[in-house]
């Protein structure tokens, strides 16, 4: 699968990005007592449920054929299908599965290593460098004083996946 582009490389002229202040990528999660998806190459066959016309839901299709895919309007559905057994795998970035497996780790765990690179930064006017610049300086000062690893935990680390290491700061020339 094509690598997603550099927060910079987006096309929209109008948008630039602080951060990224987190990287996602695109997993599955599996309920804990079957353990029987770890990746997408365990996916012939099987039923994989992810939101309709989404990027996860298009990369399954063009990467992995033999899955049989389903989509919803929302990956709480998916979940909800998963957790029911009316579908064997939900897909799209692991910061979202996380959230989910955050609420019910008993139930679900993020599996497998991510197969897809994703971004996540915070959206500002491309000429707004004061803006950019200062959320930029924010982000990396509560990376250092421990704020961003005790944000993760309070929330995605519940799903019991310890906090990553913060991406580094693409601070991308003033325009």
């Amino acid at each position: 699968s094509a690598a997603t582009p550099p927060l910079t490389d987006m096309p929209n002229t109008h948008v630039g990005n602080a951060g990224p202040n987190s990287r996602a990528g695109q997993s599955l999660p599996d309920r804990p007592a079957e353990h029987d998806i770890n990746g997408p190459q365990d996916l012939a066959g099987r039923t994989v449920c992810s939101a309709a016309g989404s990027t996860p839901y298009q990369r399954i299709a063009a990467d992995y054929p033999k899955a049989i895919l389903v989509a919803y309007d929302t990956y709480s559905i998916c979940v909800d299908n998963l957790l029911t057994y009316q579908v064997d795998a939900v897909t799209t970035d692991d910061a979202i599965l996380l959230g989910f497996a955050a609420k019910a780790p008993k139930e679900l765990k993020v599996v497998g290593k991510p197969f897809s690179e994703e971004p996540y930064g915070i959206g500002v006017p491309r000429s707004d460098n004061a803006l950019r610049f200062a959320l930029n300086d924010a982000l990396e000062a509560n990376e250092k004083n421990g704020n961003w690893k005790k944000a993760f935990e309070a929330t995605l680390g519940l799903s019991g996946v310890p906090a990553p290491t913060p991406p580094p700061i693409d601070r991308y020339p003033a325009t």
